[in-house]
């Protein structure tokens, strides 16, 4: 498996849209919530932030043989990187390509001078946390989700570089 990784470009957003989908609508479904509809004013208002985050540089996707099969939506702060979504397609998962990303997110934040990645996911997603803790997070906090739409409990994890 030969992967490249680099910043998405405007062109591919359409596609990292679908391989974010993909991956999360098991993920979203056991929250007991679902994407917004194509089409909806919600899913035009999500699809707007998307695309003004493709411009700002902060979406990064995995390639092999020039097909995206994993994305990373991240959010620079001032002393670490949140990621926000990591997502594999489903039709590769298994295969090391959000470990390869982890890496590589991590990469960019010590190339930034960042103290550290920061996350977070559902307490229900027990190979999540296992993932991030294999790459050297630890989980920071426990709560309920700041936006609000469901009542699942978050883990909130860090990873700091000192």
């Amino acid at each position: 498996m030969v992967l490249t990784f680099r910043t998405a470009m405007p062109s591919e957003a359409d596609e990292v849209v679908r391989v974010i989908r993909a991956a999360f609508t098991p993920y979203i479904r056991a929250l007991g919530r679902e994407f917004p509809a194509d089409g909806s004013a919600q899913f035009a208002e999500e699809r707007e932030r998307f695309a003004a985050e493709v411009e700002r540089g902060d979406v990064y996707v995995a390639l092999e043989s020039e097909r995206i099969v994993g994305a990373v939506r991240t959010k620079p702060q001032k002393k670490d990187l949140y990621i926000h979504t990591i997502a594999v397609d489903p039709a590769r998962q298994g295969a090391g390509i959000g470990s390869w990303l982890l890496q590589r997110i991590d990469e960019v934040a010590r190339a930034r001078g960042l103290g550290a990645l920061s996350l977070e996911t559902a307490e229900m997603a027990v190979a999540n946390i296992r993932l991030y803790r294999r790459h050297g997070f630890e989980i920071v906090r426990r709560g309920p989700p700041e936006h609000g739409l469901d009542p699942h409990v978050r883990v909130y994890m860090a990873k700091s570089f000192q």
